[in-house]
Order: C-alpha cells, then structure tokens, then sequence
C-alpha cells in the first residue's frame, strides 16, 4: 500500500503541471477511461479504482486492482467583439477576435484498491479539474481607441483593453484515500477524504486594476497555489441481478487563498471548489448489455469568486459597473457561473470474452449568461454536448487496455460588452466560443 501512495503522489506532482479540462464547467465530463467512454456515467458502475473520484462506495464492490492512465486535452477557444464604435474624434471601435493557445494538454489519472476481507477496502484517486487555462495572444486593438483610457502608454491592446498576451491557467488536483464497507451483500458505504491542491495565474488584464480593492494583486505575479481539503461520501446497492443504483455527495472543498491574486477574486482570492452530488442507476439486461444514467448538481453558486455577477448594480453616486473597488472584496465581481445540471448516459457491449465496447452522451447546463460573457474571456467553459466513445480489451485474465474518445460540440455565448458600462454604450458586443476533444488510454491491473 506504502508503495501505491507513492506512485499516487508521483502521479500527483505529474498531474498538477498537466490537469486541463473544462467539460462540465470546469469539471471533467468523466473520471475513469471507463466512465468517459460512457458520457461520464459511473456512480452505479464498479469497474474500475476511481470510485474516488465517482462513488466512494463502488470500491468494495471493484476487487484487487490498480488503474493507471493518460488523457490528450484538446480546447479550442475563442473570443470577439463586433459592434464597437468610436469613443471621439480620431478614435476607432475596439473590435477584434483571437484565438487562443495553449490546444493540447495531457491529463494523467491513478487508481488503487485493496480489498480487506470480503466486506471491505481501501484504496486511494488520483484526479484533476481544470480547463480555465487560455493563452490569447493580444495586439489587436489599436491605440485610438477606448483601451487608454484603462491603461494608457501602449501601442495596441488586448480584447480586454490590457497589455501583452491574456489568459488564465487553472489547475486542480485531488487525491482521494478512500475507505468502502459492505453493510450486507447487497449494500456498501463509503467516503473519501479529498486533499486538494490547485494553482492559478492570469495575464494581461491590468486595465481592470483601477477597479481592484487591491491593485497590485491582479494580473501576471506568476503562478500562485492554494491548498485545502473535503469529503465525498456514497452508497451503492444491487437492487436485484439486473438493476445497481449508487448515489454520493461531495462538500465544498475549503482551500487556502491565492495571495498573490486577492484582488481579482471575490473574498481576497477566495477561490473554494464547489459542492456537488450525484445520483446514478446501471441496468443489465442481459449479459452482453449494461446501461447507465447519472444526474449530476455542481453548485458553483456556493463560491463567490465563482458566482458572484461580473456586472456591479448601480451604487448610489450612480457610477454602475464602473465603481472602484469592486474586484476583491467578498461581494465584489466574480464570472457569473450558475449552478448547472448535467445528464450523463453510457451503454456497455460486451463483444466478445476479450472486448467491451461502450459509447455515451454527456449534456451539461452552461453556466456562463450573457451578462457574464466579458469576463469569461479569459476562461470560456460553455461546452453543453458531449459525445464518446470507448472500448476495453483484455490483454490478459489479469490485465486490460481501455481507451475513450470524447468530442464536445461547439458552443458559443454573446452578450453586450462589459466595456459598455464605460463607455457610453460604444463597446458592442462580446462572444466567447469553444469545442474540445480528447482521446485516452489507460492499463487495468488486477491483482
């Protein structure tokens, strides 16, 4: 066991430099090559050692194993405004698109379990979220334009009126010791502890520093990390031969500041990883068939700096969005994410003694609005439609190759520039655009 805690914190060290996803918001779509060639759908599933990361519960029910695997990230984003107009004489719109860097990413995930005695387990996840990670490349907004007016003294400007290359890069780590019980044959129980470690560092948006409680903890200091923890708690149950039916629950993960950028988040750097829960149900009606449905609640409403509204009401010296000190402080701006549901379905067919072949569909709300869209420049999650793929081959009795494809469909979200509220109602209109593949694979050992 000392030696599988090793390898997870190896892995662990791997995944924070390399975790990138943004699916269901910034959630991964699935977690396991298993459940992502299923549309993410495992909380009754109990295939693998990543009931950590899905149902603490399925553990007892996965036997003596060991999963390890490798995920390609492919984000394609981008961003544009149309409509602006001039400020003045002399002055032209800030118009533009561009598109940003940073399209490949490896994602690298770990499972461990060992079963003690018939009726219980102990095993440890190794899983990441992420995906806020943009890398805009800047220039295409030309001095006579309203961008000086935020930060003056530069020949061209990014989208979002700053200096020099925009984006963000958000990466979360969560290791997951995980405890399962059988409380009769046909019930388990389990929880997880989540230690979560996670990083962030943004670039080129000082033009908003005239609107920070504290300025100089804005944009590009670097990367700073954060550190927290939270539980996630399930059951499992065989109703009968053919019907399993899991459901589990994960607190809010209380993580420690960013510092380094208190005054862009909400709470002075404020930056929890919100609650979620899921319920789920597997139905085999033969031997060669399984289908699964899972319903999945994210509450990123819970964390302010995620929540919180990018567009301030009027105060009362009527100065609307544009009051000084509104990034911050704990009711300050944030991106504007609601909480959102996501519908997970995956169907498993047995070919064959040595392949499983699987396919799915993931639906998530978006989570981002219209009224948040300048804000979300910088991290443009609006994926909704998921589609994959997978498949299982048995190397060996004891050994497996499983391999899962996913395409989010492009997805794009308009609204009225933020810049509007500065300008007169010159700025037009802001648009954020994505679609994403990935393609994995993972080794399955049982032992």
């Amino acid at each position: 066991m000392m030696k599988m805690t090793k390898i997870a914190v190896l892995l662990a060290a791997v995944g924070v430099s390399a975790s990138a996803f943004a699916t269901d918001g910034y959630f991964a779509h699935g977690y396991g090559m298993k459940a992502k060639g299923m549309g993410g759908a495992a909380t009754a599933m109990a295939s693998d050692a990543m009931g950590g990361a899905n149902n603490p519960a399925s553990m007892v029910w996965a036997g003596d194993r060991l999963d390890i695997g490798l995920d390609f990230f492919s984000p394609r984003r981008s961003i544009e405004r149309t409509g602006a107009t001039p400020v003045g004489p002399g002055t032209v719109g800030f118009n533009g698109t561009d598109t940003s860097g940073s399209n490949l990413h490896y994602v690298p995930e770990f499972g461990f379990n060992k079963m003690l005695g018939w009726d219980m387990s102990m095993g440890v996840t190794v899983y990441g979220n992420g995906g806020m990670n943009t890398d805009f490349q800047g220039g295409q907004v030309p001095a006579n334009t309203a961008c000086p007016g935020f930060l003056p003294g530069f020949a061209s400007y990014n989208l979002l009126c700053g200096n020099g290359r925009m984006g963000v890069d958000l990466m979360q780590l969560i290791i997951a010791p995980t405890f399962a019980m059988k409380v009769n044959k046909s019930n388990s129980l389990g929880v997880s502890l989540l230690i979560g470690h996670q990083q962030f560092k943004a670039s080129g948006i000082q033009s908003f520093a005239g609107f920070s409680a504290t300025p100089t903890n804005l944009s590009n200091l670097g990367r700073d990390k954060s550190n927290g923890y939270g539980f996630r708690f399930g059951w499992m149950g065989q109703l009968n031969d053919q019907v399993t039916m899991g459901a589990a629950y994960a607190t809010k993960m209380k993580m420690s500041k960013f510092d380094l950028y208190k005054g862009l988040f909400a709470e002075e750097g404020g930056f929890d990883i919100p609650e979620n829960w899921n319920i789920g149900i597997a139905f085999k009606p033969s031997q060669q068939w399984k289908l699964a449905a899972d319903y999945q609640r994210i509450n990123y409403g819970g964390v302010k700096s995620i929540a919180n509204s990018s567009v301030m009401p009027p105060d009362p010296a009527g100065l609307g969005a544009g009051i000084p000190g509104s990034l911050g402080c704990s009711t300050c701006r944030g991106f504007g994410w609601s909480n959102i549901d996501v519908i997970k379905l995956g169907v498993e067919y047995q070919l064959n003694s040595a392949l499983t072949l699987r396919a799915g569909y993931n639906r998530s709300e978006n989570p981002i609005s219209s009224r948040d869209v300048t804000f979300n420049m910088l991290a443009p999650g609006v994926i909704q439609d998921h589609y994959t793929l997978g498949f299982t081959y048995n190397v060996s009795k004891d050994s497996e190759l499983t391999m899962a494809y996913m395409h989010g469909a492009k997805n794009s979200v308009s609204g009225p520039s933020l810049f509007n509220y500065f300008t007169g109602n010159t700025a037009g209109t802001d648009k954020i655009e994505m679609y994403q593949d990935s393609l994995g694979i993972a080794y399955g050992m049982k032992f």
